[in-house]
């Protein structure tokens, strides 16, 4: 099971309570939980509410949908402190927004991050879907996709033997020595996912990935597409961690949802060979000081439906 920490400030009156989100990853340990997650944004404009805002504060937050207010802190230094009041969560930095920094800087930050955490991190680079996001800090949102895929190979560069060169489009340089390098020979577990498999995801997946994160269920022919990709490459799908979750039906805007109801999904996921799943705290309780009960009531029940 793992911990969305992203996105409760419902339980903290719309504050960042920072602190809260470490105790709570504290407790979700304790409560036996495998991961915590955190996602990002470094800032947000207009087109985070082109959709219209979330009627239940409590739900997820999509392209277009959420409150330009919504507080997003940094995900690597509330993963890092985490990291240091635990011993065996893992932690997913999820969206992480990989155009919008230097790769070098970005493979430093993540590999001292999974140095810190003894190889506990698993980070989920993305493209992501904010024009006003890249705007402001100045990258061109057309290049995206391009600018993730130069990252992915520095990485791959950055955690090999230096002296390193790379003669990219967008980062080239020459003969930089990248050191420490990350907790593992070939760095942080990747994990890749969104919307829709398309083409890019798939792509990057099946050369780069450790898991697979979808947003949502994803198609049977999705599925069996991945399956088909790795194949060709030489690669095992069941090798892929396959993460799933949890989708709370809230009865109104004012309320929470039923926690059975979104854990019945499990067992089907289960079938389906998905094996890590996601739940967000703050879409069935209300209470900042019972996450650590509700995170004890969710492992009762999985282990009830599937013992």
């Amino acid at each position: 099971m793992l911990l969305v920490l992203s996105e409760n400030w419902t339980l903290t009156g719309g504050r960042a309570d920072l602190p809260a989100a470490v105790r709570w990853a504290r407790e979700a340990e304790d409560a036996g939980f495998d991961a915590v997650m955190v996602s990002e944004h470094i800032v947000l404009g207009p087109d985070a509410a082109a959709a219209g805002i979330m009627g239940n504060p409590r739900d997820y937050a999509l392209p277009g949908n959420q409150d330009p207010y919504t507080p997003w802190p940094n995900s690597l230094l509330l993963l890092a402190a985490i990291a240091s009041v635990t011993s065996r969560l893992r932690l997913a930095a999820a969206a992480v927004l990989a155009p919008l920094r230097h790769p070098l800087l970005l493979a430093r930050e993540l590999g001292t991050l999974d140095l810190i955490s003894q190889g506990r991190l698993v980070v989920q680079p993305t493209v992501s879907w904010s024009k006003d996001e890249y705007d402001a800090l100045g990258v061109p949102f057309a290049r995206r996709g391009r600018l993730l895929d130069e990252h992915l190979e520095v990485w791959a560069k950055a955690w090999g033997p230096s002296p390193i060169s790379h003669d990219g489009p967008h980062h080239p340089f020459q003969d930089v020595y990248f050191e420490p390098k990350a907790h593992r020979p070939d760095g942080p577990r990747l994990w890749f996912g969104g919307q829709r498999l398309h083409g890019p995801v798939l792509r990057r997946l099946v050369r780069y990935g450790h898991g697979f994160h979808p947003l949502g269920r994803p198609a049977p022919e999705d599925l069996q597409a991945l399956k088909e990709a790795m194949t060709a490459a030489g690669r095992d799908i069941a090798d892929l961690e396959m993460i799933g979750g949890t989708r709370a039906v809230f009865p109104d805007d004012r309320s929470p949802a039923d926690l059975g109801a979104a854990l019945a999904v499990i067992p089907e996921q289960l079938e389906q060979g998905f094996t890590t799943f996601c739940v967000k705290p703050n879409q069935f309780i209300d209470d900042p000081d019972g996450v650590g009960e509700f995170c004890r009531e969710v492992m009762r029940r999985v282990e009830s439906l599937t013992s």
